[in-house]
Order: C-alpha cells, then structure tokens, then sequence
C-alpha cells in the first residue's frame, strides 16, 4: 500500500478500507521520526505485528519545532514522509500540524493506538477515544541506546558542535 495521505482524505480512505474489509485492524502510531534509525524501524515493525495496517500519523515541520526546539527537524516533513513511507512495516503516512495527533486520531478510529515504552499509558494522548471505542492501547519498549538523542549527541562531541 505505502501512500502518504493528506489528513484532509485520511477518513475516507479509512472508511474506504473498512468497506471493503470490515475486519481490518488499523493500527496507529506517530512521531517526529526526524533521523531514522534502528530504533524506529525495530518500532515500526513491532507495531505493524499488532494488525493488519499501521497508518503512522507525522508530525509537520512546524509542529516539530514548536516540541523539540527551533533547530529541529533535521529532515524535512517531506523527506520523512516519502523514507518512512517505504518502510514495508508502514502502510500509510498522514502529517499532521498540531502539536498531537488527537484529531488525527478521531478520524482514523484505530483498533490499535501505540507509543513508545517511555510513555505511561495515562499519557497517551487518544487513549480514552480509542478504548471508549472499543480499541487497544498499548507501548512498545525502545531498544537501549537507540534513539535521535543519541545520535544527535554522538555527531556533536565527535564533530565538537
């Protein structure tokens, strides 16, 4: 499948898919995933594995700076929509301009919402609109020492920025 699709058609398209197959299990996660690594494949797959289709909500360039400093993204909303979109674990990429997927969210309607393990369920933002319809939420560990931080920090003391 692989399409990166405007949040302005996403609820149609998955309107569309649970027509044709009512049984499908939507899966939805999001990020930033600004330098992708081992980490947010791994992520990506694990999330995949709890359903049929992972649908990845993504944060916007703005949005990614307004949560994690002016300085970021690296990568471009458009650069990390087309690399993650070929991602065989992802299915569909919808970028999105708040600062959480909350309306994303409600018009998808997952069976699944996950995060990442340094998140505690209460913090999960759509949490209560997924389960009070009935979906999953649930988080997935990161792997130890894998992560854009890292990464970021390790280019930094070996470059001395």
């Amino acid at each position: 499948m692989h399409n990166i699709i405007p949040i302005q058609d996403i609820e149609s398209f998955v309107n569309n898919l649970r027509q044709k197959n009512a049984n499908v299990r939507i899966v939805f996660t999001n990020g930033i995933f600004d330098i992708l690594h081992r980490g947010h494949v791994t992520y990506l797959e694990e999330a995949k594995s709890l359903g049929d289709i992972l649908i990845l909500g993504l944060n916007s360039d703005e949005s990614a700076r307004r949560l994690k400093g002016k300085d970021r993204p690296f990568v471009d909303q458009d650069d990390r929509a087309f690399v993650l979109s070929r991602l065989e674990s992802v299915d569909i990429v919808s970028i999105f301009e708040d600062d959480t997927p909350i309306n994303l969210i409600k018009k998808i309607k997952p069976d699944v919402l996950v995060k990442g393990g340094d998140y505690n369920l209460s913090e999960i933002v759509g949490r209560d609109f997924v389960e009070s319809n009935g979906g999953k939420v649930c988080t997935i560990p990161f792997i130890i020492g894998k992560s854009t931080t890292n990464l970021i920090n390790k280019i930094k003391n070996e470059h001395g920025v």
